[in-house]
């Protein structure tokens, strides 16, 4: 078994370009997860969070410093090679669900499948397996409008999930959600991160995220 961390980022910067020139989002970030950690960022509005996590799943070139993601320097991949670790070994949830209003649950879950073209058979059974595992089996057939926050947002870890990433990268999961509902979604990812071994970087202010975290990373005020 290797004993290389998952992901390591080491002094990682990003400037965000203005007509009136670069502006800083995030300087000299250095974060380290190994597989099956539960790693939570956190930091005042404007300090950078999301920056770091589009950084870390490849959705954003950093200006400064490096990434590694199980050995694989990111800033040297091509757009396609990022492509195809975004499709296959990094997954996103989102503070605002987004999910696909005219989808079904089940049909929401599976668009990651259809991208990678799994077989629909599989494809099926892996959609039924991830909502089960997420308490909504009884929900499949149902829109988004027809589920609580809490619901829609089970529905987004199950898409980020079914796919089986090594990498979960959740920015302000809970932050819409009630505090009984949000406890729910907190320990559905620590659950998640345990079991399967996922490695999981989460932006929360939420105390029951760093309650369950391995490792806790503090942003600097900007």
């Amino acid at each position: 078994m290797s004993t290389t961390p998952f992901l390591v980022a080491s002094g990682v910067g990003h400037d965000h370009r203005t007509p009136a020139g670069p502006v800083g989002a995030l300087d000299g970030v250095d974060l380290v997860a190994d597989r099956g950690e539960l790693v939570v960022v956190h930091g005042a509005s404007g300090s950078g969070k999301s920056t770091l996590l589009q950084v870390l799943g490849g959705l954003v070139r950093p200006s400064r410093g490096t990434v590694l993601l199980d050995g694989v320097p990111l800033a040297r991949s091509s757009e396609a090679e990022l492509l195809a670790l975004r499709r296959d070994r990094v997954a996103f949830v989102f503070q605002d669900f987004r999910l696909l209003p005219e989808l079904s649950a089940a049909e929401n879950v599976e668009v990651p499948l259809r991208i990678a073209r799994t077989d629909p058979a599989e494809r099926d059974d892996r959609v039924r397996a991830v909502l089960a595992d997420v308490g909504l089996a009884d929900h499949a057939a149902q829109r988004p409008d027809q589920l609580s926050g809490g619901q829609q947002q089970r529905v987004g870890v199950a898409r980020a999930v079914v796919g089986r990433p090594g990498l979960l990268l959740a920015d302000e999961p809970t932050a819409q959600l009630d505090s009984v509902t949000s406890a729910g979604i907190v320990d559905l990812i620590a659950r998640l991160v345990e079991r399967d071994g996922l490695t999981a970087v989460v932006t929360s202010s939420d105390d029951a995220f760093a309650e369950r975290a391995t490792r806790i990373v503090e942003l600097p005020d900007r």
